[in-house]
């Protein structure tokens, strides 16, 4: 099983990063403010165009350590690649089956099927934790929730699914905002809007999508796998539409939980975002930290597979993810198994 590894995140303005022997150095106003050694890094995520020489670029393309651009509201900018040793037969027969229908439907009924479910138990986890059992709300998206799942496993087709997929969406978000607990009165969510952000727990979901899509992203390159030809998200240039498809299955236990937990626990709070004329909330240098500092400690969590029935951490669940989509697309296994809460 591969070694969970940590990713880089260069969050501040002032930051430069360098490769000391065979360790990376951040300083910041020419003070080291952290040393880690090269073998624990996976990936390098920088906030903003930061000062990367180029021979520290060559060392992370020859390493496989990736080095990702983000703006600073946290949308993807680009990426830097070294030379592509991706499994050409893979990938023609992941080519192959984004072209027939029969065969795609089989795996993206599963990954949303998943997807309901957990979110599902996102929502049960909240009324067990919090004594919400009396809810009729609650109660009503759950049910409703578990009526779809059968109509999930008998789409027969693409449009359908994404039909129920999004129903089911509506239904999941039109209680999250009973599952913020703490600070209501600042973190108020009415919905899910996205190009730009609206409010904070908005602002918050994107963020962490964001940063959940690129370690799929990295996991599907990894793995041999093209990161832009999906099944259930259409094609669509720049778009990691595969990373899309496995994050279905992974948002609401990975990313979803952090946003509740970092709200509910204080860990952040209004004064952690800024408001722009066009009205797109973005987070602060400050929000960024505390965001990523929750994002790493929940990946770090160590949790039984459902499929695999062995420990692993949550941050390698899109390397294991991506690993079992291979093997069933190379026939090894009759289906995908989807990441499932149980």
């Amino acid at each position: 099983m591969k070694k969970h590894l940590n990713t880089l995140y260069i969050n501040s303005q002032d930051a430069f990063i360098r490769k000391e022997g065979m360790t990376f150095v951040v300083e910041i106003d020419n003070k080291k403010a952290l040393q880690a050694p090269v073998h624990t890094i996976e990936n390098i995520v920088c906030f903003g165009f930061k000062p990367v020489t180029p021979a520290l670029m060559a060392f992370c393309a020859e390493n496989d350590i990736g080095i990702c651009y983000m703006s600073r509201s946290g949308r993807f900018l680009a990426k830097v690649y070294g030379a592509q040793k991706g499994n050409v037969v893979l990938r023609k027969v992941q080519y192959a089956v984004s072209d027939d229908s029969n065969r795609f439907m089989k795996i993206v009924r599963n990954i949303i099927a998943a997807k309901v479910a957990n979110s599902r138990n996102i929502i049960m986890r909240h009324v067990r934790n919090h004594g919400d059992d009396g809810d009729p709300l609650f109660k009503k998206a759950t049910v409703q929730l578990s009526s779809y799942l059968n109509l999930i496993k008998n789409a027969d087709n693409a449009d359908i699914l994404r039909g129920y997929e999004g129903e089911c969406a509506s239904l999941y978000f039109s209680v999250f905002d009973r599952m913020i607990t703490s600070q209501k009165e600042d973190f108020i969510f009415n919905g899910r809007n996205k190009r730009p952000p609206l409010d904070f727990v908005n602002a918050l979901l994107s963020f962490l999508y964001v940063l959940l899509a690129n370690d799929i992203r990295s996991a599907l390159e990894t793995t041999g796998l093209d990161p832009q030809v999906g099944l259930f998200h259409r094609v669509r240039s720049g778009r990691p539409s595969l990373a899309l498809d496995i994050m279905e299955e992974l948002r609401a236990y990975v990313a979803d939980r952090v946003v509740l937990n970092i709200i509910n626990l204080r860990q952040i709070s209004k004064n952690d975002f800024e408001i722009h004329e066009t009205g797109e909330i973005r987070l602060t240098e400050k929000g960024r930290k505390e965001v990523l500092i929750a994002f790493q400690k929940r990946k770090e969590e160590i949790i039984i597979h459902p499929f695999l029935e062995e420990k692993t951490t949550i941050g390698l669940l899109p390397h294991i993810q991506s690993m079992l989509l291979a093997r069933h697309l190379r026939g090894d296994m009759d289906d995908y198994p989807p990441f499932l809460i149980r």
